[in-house]
């Protein structure tokens, strides 16, 4: 610790601006790029780092590559690539271990290669949706499916954000960048380890019943009938192959097949093309067969069916007035589209079920109508005295399935040119990102919209604090303490010692933030060991992604925690010995994969 009192004036100034940044970060005085953006603004200020040094992190390539890596996704995203993926994932499975078998089976693959946000984003309604169906607590699956995000985004260099900024960190230090999958030497070892851990550990997650009772709530139910167009891929499966059966608060009522009604209908009924299936349903399911191909609602002849059409519309909500011209009305003679523009997919009456097939329903007042309406019914309507309120169905998209082949294609394109290295990552991605969008897998506003600025504000100033550190000597000063407090026992120690600092970091603040804030320790303390920094910067990227003990630590813990009624111990009593049991995996192989 003696060497703390030499240190300069500018590294005491460094680490008192830290110390009150840990202190904001913790305390969540402000969101973090502010606090970092106030931080380097502040170093500049004092004269600790030039005003280059302080921004140059917003033309850092790893910063940059993860700001496109965001468009590929939302690319995968709007074409249904992902839901895809996600509906497909749980099968059949009946057991709370067989679905945390087939979430690592997509899941950790899947976070490899994409950000984990969307992944958990995607998967946490299928979860919830699989837990009501089948009794099963979701906070016996929520946890497990965020740890299985982090796992996989340890096993390539595109995983996680976070590998992505060490890496351009290095490249920019004059260090060999990392290729595509030499973290994944001890990264799908370190995952694998992890999946198992989960499997056994299960009994310590918590069983929270009065969730599970909250999601038996009951919600607005509508009556649903949908056309089986032909080339639909519903054709020739069974209802429960289909997938019918397995979309929450949906109920198939009947199959009018050519007038022979076929009710109630059994999970092995078969599906024709031209059957008219009749559904009641929560708003939530109801959008759910909007995205299959070919099933279109036959309230209004003229549904729009086509990509192009669909990607013009949006879905709302509207309720019938007392003195609406279409009260009295059938669904069929009100002429929706001739009068408004829109078409009814679904329609709800408030106390009991609409028995009724759509088309004869006679409407009254209060009565609560889905529609498809073109984007300027919300103003156009708003006031009309036909309805009492007016409002849009926030989590409907059209998806671009005619483009979903392309946005595959592009990305198994990224992934063999960032394997074989014919181009630098960044040119890579920032290549597929522009032809997601020029090819019409995402529009460009959807694409800035995907795009986490958030993130990337906070990446890019968090370098300028990392810099702080690295040339003001206070890097140095606390690396020559940690070598010191090691000697004894070698490299190996300083290892387990950086593990340790950085898993305890990324639990308290981003884990962006404190892979940026550890990277000069590293290559501090391997060059007075005498060592290569490579073994210290590997452990820096696990033990930065290791954040399994709170759910601050990790944007997907923090999606989690309230769907899953978790309290913030329960992070801790099943992330504990999780966070104990890899740093023992990563210490162990490191050094073995990558000699000091």
């Amino acid at each position: 610790m003696e060497f703390f009192g030499f240190m300069p004036v500018q590294a005491w100034l460094t680490l008192g601006v830290v110390l009150l940044l840990f202190v904001a970060l913790l305390k969540n005085l402000a969101p973090p790029d502010l606090l970092f953006l106030g931080a380097t603004a502040t170093l500049a200020l004092l004269g600790v780092i030039s005003t280059e040094d302080a921004f140059a992190g917003f033309s850092n390539s790893g910063m940059l590559t993860v700001a496109v890596l965001f468009v590929v996704a939302g690319g995968l995203r709007e074409t249904g690539v992902l839901d895809f993926l996600g509906h497909h994932v749980l099968g059949r499975s009946r057991t709370e271990r067989g679905v945390l078998a087939r979430l690592a089976g997509v899941v950790l693959p899947m976070s490899a290669f994409l950000n984990n946000t969307p992944i958990v984003a995607m998967f946490m309604p299928i979860v919830l949706d699989w837990s009501r169906r089948n009794q099963v607590s979701p906070s016996k699956l929520l946890i497990p499916l965020s740890y299985l995000a982090i796992l996989g985004g340890t096993c390539t260099l595109i995983g996680t954000s976070t590998n992505l900024v060490i890496n351009g960190l290095m490249v920019k230090s004059g260090l060999p960048g990392m290729h595509l999958f030499e973290i994944g030497w001890v990264g799908l070892p370190y995952a694998l380890i992890g999946v198992a851990y989960l499997a056994l550990a299960g009994r310590l997650l918590p069983e929270r019943k009065e969730l599970l009772e909250q999601l038996g709530d009951t919600r607005r139910e509508y009556l649903a009938e949908m056309l089986v167009r032909p080339g639909c891929r519903l054709i020739g499966q069974s209802v429960e192959t289909a997938g019918l059966r397995q979309l929450p608060g949906l109920f198939l009522i009947e199959i009018d097949r050519e007038g022979q009604i076929i009710g109630p209908v059994s999970p092995d009924d078969v599906i024709h093309a031209n059957d008219r299936l009749v559904f009641t349903g929560i708003v939530s399911s109801i959008i759910e067969l909007e995205k299959i191909a070919g099933l279109v609602p036959i309230a209004d002849p003229g549904y729009e069916v086509s990509p192009k059409q669909q990607r013009r519309r949006r879905l709302c909500e509207a309720v019938i007035s007392e003195n609406s011209p279409l009260v009295g009305k059938t669904i069929r003679d009100a002429e929706f589209r001739a009068t408004y523009g829109a078409a009814v997919v679904a329609v709800h009456r408030g106390g009991h079920r609409v028995e009724k097939k759509l088309g004869d329903v006679t409407l009254r007042p209060g009565d609560t109508l889905l529609l498809q309406v073109r984007s300027h019914f919300l103003r156009a309507h708003r006031n009309d005295p036909a309805f009492y309120l007016v409002s849009n169905v926030d989590d409907w998209r059209p998806l671009r399935r005619d483009r979903a082949w392309i946005a595959m294609g592009l990305f198994l394109v990224l992934i063999v040119l960032m394997t074989t290295g014919v181009v630098p990552t960044l040119v890579a991605a920032t290549l597929c990102a522009v032809a997601m969008v020029a090819m019409g897998c995402i529009s460009s506003g959807d694409a800035r919209r995907s795009i986490e600025w958030q993130v990337l504000v906070t990446i890019a100033a968090a370098f300028g604090v990392g810099t702080a550190l690295e040339k003001s000597g206070a890097a140095t000063a606390i690396a020559t303490t940690l070598v010191n407090s090691t000697q004894t026992w070698g490299p190996i120690a300083a290892l387990a010692a950086i593990y340790l600092l950085g898993s305890i970091l990324t639990e308290l603040i981003t884990n962006n933030a404190a892979a940026v804030l550890m990277f000069p320790f590293c290559l501090e303390t391997a060059r007075l060991y005498d060592a290569d920094s490579r073994p210290f910067l590997i452990a820096l990227i696990l033990s930065a992604s290791a954040s399994f003990m709170t759910p601050i630590g990790y944007q997907t813990n923090m999606m989690v925690y309230g769907p899953g009624g978790y309290r913030f111990n329960d992070f801790l009593r099943i992330g504990g010995p999780l966070n104990l049991v890899l740093a023992i995996v990563a210490v162990t192989l490191i050094p073995w994969i990558w000699p000091f």
